[in-house]
């Protein structure tokens, strides 16, 4: 396994760097009060859409998506791009145009999408015009079992017809969110797995209500579009809004999910980055008991852990990038979802000290740290739960096991 960034993620690098010193950084404080001032609360704010059109002009723009849709890069390749915008999360990913649910949506178009379905979702999409939701989580089943979807999808004649209540459904209170990919059920007759399926439902679709915005640890995550609850009655769409074919939902998803995981574990690398500037920055200009806090013993045993624990992380990070560009998402399945299980509690837990560093500060918005630590946490639930993957692995870790103890 070989790590070392090659010429074209250097010169990436260098051009991504220079961007976040001379536009992304100093945009933060006008973001903030951009934010404060809108009259919608779930709109974008002017200076974002100027970070887009200067960073798509500098071609630091589709980075996550490989292929002739994105920028060509692979997995390992964007690892520590995507690491550079985690440092500025709510700025960054957006103005490069590779912030979730937006490229998990391009990532199902590009891979499963018909001709039509690209053009008239996907090009607007890679172009940064709309953004999109992804409508899975319902608030009536556990949705960490993808097999307990209840909203249904129905066929009747040249259309299908869409029942079902949603939630948490990223990115569909923003005004400009044109699209849902809806995953429902069209054959709850067959087998486990193939009765699900997926289909395009545009935003103007009479039946379908954006009834409210929820809140993840009080933040209500404006400055993305939010998280809603979606009602879906009597929704009627084309049959060719279907993407790809019946009962090959399941099998999207996790196609989906596999690359969406290791983008948020790339960004969380650089929040932990992030946490732990500020915290060793903040413990040295500031003094307890007559010595800087960051002379004390305790702190500086956070900040050797911090380093420690993000080196761990991005080891792990690469590992599972370099697998997936060599042997495809299924051979580094547990690589997956071993960095899915670690790298969220690993920051966390950075997060947590810095908070602690700072005091009243770290709970402030004054400092980024509370909503890193909100976005870290709530990464231990999407794209599935912790006690989820965990039990998933070691299920394959013991099927080795009682392999060899059937023969």
């Amino acid at each position: 396994m070989d790590f070392a960034y090659d010429a074209k993620t250097e010169e990436l690098r260098e051009k991504l760097l220079e961007f976040m010193d001379s536009h992304v950084y100093p945009a933060e404080p006008v973001f903030e009060e951009q934010l404060e001032g809108r009259e919608n609360p779930w709109s974008s704010v002017p200076i974002v859409e100027e970070l887009k059109a200067e960073a798509r002009k500098r071609g630091l723009w589709n980075f996550f998506l490989p292929g002739e849709h994105g920028a060509g890069l692979t997995n390992l390749q964007y690892a520590p791009l995507a690491e550079i915008t985690g440092r500025s999360p709510s700025l960054a990913p957006t103005a490069l145009n590779c912030a979730a649910p937006d490229t998990g949506n391009m990532e199902v178009l590009a891979m499963f999408g018909s001709e039509q379905q690209r053009e008239q979702w996907l090009r607007p999409l890679l172009d940064g015009e709309i953004r999109s939701a992804f409508a899975m989580t319902e608030p009536e089943v556990a949705s960490s079992d993808a097999r307990n979807i209840s909203t249904s999808i129905r066929r009747d004649g040249d259309e299908y017809v869409i029942d079902g209540r949603k939630w948490y459904i990223s990115g569909a209170m923003s005004p400009d969110c044109r699209i849902f990919i809806v995953m429902g059920k069209t054959d709850e007759q067959a087998a486990a797995h193939q009765q699900q399926s997926m289909i395009l439902v545009p935003r103007d679709t009479p039946g379908l209500t954006v009834k409210r915005g929820m809140k993840v640890f009080g933040f209500t995550d404006g400055d993305h579009g939010g998280h809603a609850e979606v009602l879906f009655e009597n929704v009627r769409v084309p049959a060719e809004n279907l993407i790809a074919e019946e009962g090959s939902g399941f099998a999207i998803a996790q196609a989906r999910l596999g690359a969406g995981r290791i983008h948020h574990c790339m960004r969380l690398i650089g929040m932990a980055e992030r946490a732990l500037e500020l915290m060793c920055t903040r413990t040295l200009s500031r003094s307890t008991f007559g010595k800087p806090i960051a002379e004390q013993g305790v702190v500086q045993d956070w900040i050797a852990e911090a380093r420690v624990r993000i080196e761990l992380q991005r080891l792990l990070v690469l590992k599972t990038a370099w697998l997936m560009d060599t042997v495809g998402n299924r051979g580094a399945h547990t690589e997956i979802q071993a960095i899915k299980i670690s790298t969220p509690s690993a920051v966390e837990w950075i997060l947590d000290k810095a908070i602690q560093a700072h005091g009243a500060g770290g709970v402030s918005q004054d400092f980024p740290l509370a909503q890193l630590w909100m976005a870290a946490r709530m990464l231990r639930l999407a794209d599935g739960p912790d006690e989820v993957h965990k039990r998933s692995l070691a299920h394959r870790e013991l099927k080795k096991y009682r392999t060899e103890a059937a023969r």
